[in-house]
């Protein structure tokens, strides 16, 4: 029943009814990541000249940065073939790390008001232009 009303009443927990009406009418799985995000295609209805659409279903909160690099080069219809199941990252390619904006953990750069040091005063490299 909670399923139920998340579906209907927020976007961001998995899938609305509209998606999934629209899935079970329309998609063809493709495939499932280590995360539990299920990928969907279905067939283009003008094919000579708009590509096939592709979708995914999250496992929970709708986090695009939870979509590994194999799937992610899928979705964005960079390669034609999805991913197997032993789909190696490259190593130049990072794992999966959760956004930390709103938590301890963000990103606040010299100067920042949530920063814990604070700022150092700068020496100006300059010297104010003064009227005479």
């Amino acid at each position: 029943m909670m399923n139920f009303l998340k579906q209907v009443f927020t976007w961001w927990n998995g899938q609305t009814l509209g998606t999934r009406f629209f899935t079970w009418r329309k998609g063809e799985k493709v495939g499932e990541d280590e995360f539990g995000n299920v990928y969907y295609r279905a067939p283009s209805a003008l094919p000579a000249s708009i590509a096939e659409r592709r979708w995914v279903i999250y496992n929970g909160l709708a986090e695009p940065s939870t979509i590994p690099p194999g799937w992610h080069g899928w979705m964005h219809h960079r390669v034609d073939t999805p991913p197997d199941g032993d789909y190696e990252a490259r190593d130049w390619q990072k794992a999966h790390e959760a956004n930390h904006t709103g938590t301890a953990q963000a990103y606040r750069p010299a100067g920042s008001l949530f920063n814990p040091q604070p700022a150092e005063a700068e020496a100006k490299g300059y010297k104010a232009w003064q009227p005479d």
